[in-house]
């Protein structure tokens, strides 16, 4: 579906009623420029945000000593284990200055088996998404434009919430 025919389908829902954001999730009532952020995979490859254009993405900023974070942690790894593929990717963007062990060894101890690790031990990612507090979630579309954005712990695998995003999906 094209952005234009996506943009009027959202918007006739949305008029209709039968379309709603679940509590906390601001959209925009324009797609916003998203900066090409930075971060490195497990492995120590580097790569940025436009290297994952072409699939709409839910970037998740968080930080292992985030309890809120640590706590919605396995919500966003079903959700990616749900809705995950071709066409859609939970992004958990770690800001540990510890790097990508302390992301492991957490990922590790609560059992996440479908998120990839991303981490930017810069924490420039967080400024430069405009993050005010942790964690904060940006819906972004496969053109890499941001549509929406929660701050604040959500339950991601909740079946409210995996219909509002499989609206942006298909």
């Amino acid at each position: 579906m094209t952005s234009l025919k996506l943009t009027v389908v959202l918007f006739l829902v949305w008029v209709t009623g039968a379309f709603a954001a679940p509590q906390g999730f601001a959209l925009h009532d324009e797609p916003q420029p998203v900066i090409n952020v930075r971060f490195l995979l497990e492995d120590g490859t580097r790569k940025d945000m436009e290297s994952l254009r072409g699939k709409v993405l839910l970037v998740n900023v968080w930080a292992t000593w985030c309890i809120p974070c640590r706590e919605e942690m396995p919500t966003l790894d079903a959700l990616q284990a749900t809705l995950g593929g071709d066409n859609f990717e939970v992004v958990a963007l770690s800001i540990d200055r510890a790097g990508t062990p302390v992301v492991r060894k957490f990922y590790d101890e609560i059992g996440v088996k479908h998120l990839k690790t991303y981490v930017d031990k810069t924490m420039l990612s967080a400024t430069a998404l405009r993050t005010v507090g942790l964690p904060t979630t940006i819906l972004i579309n496969r053109q890499g434009q941001e549509l929406g954005r929660l701050v604040g712990p959500a339950e991601w695998d909740d079946p409210e919430m995996i219909a509002f995003l499989r609206g942006f999906i298909e």
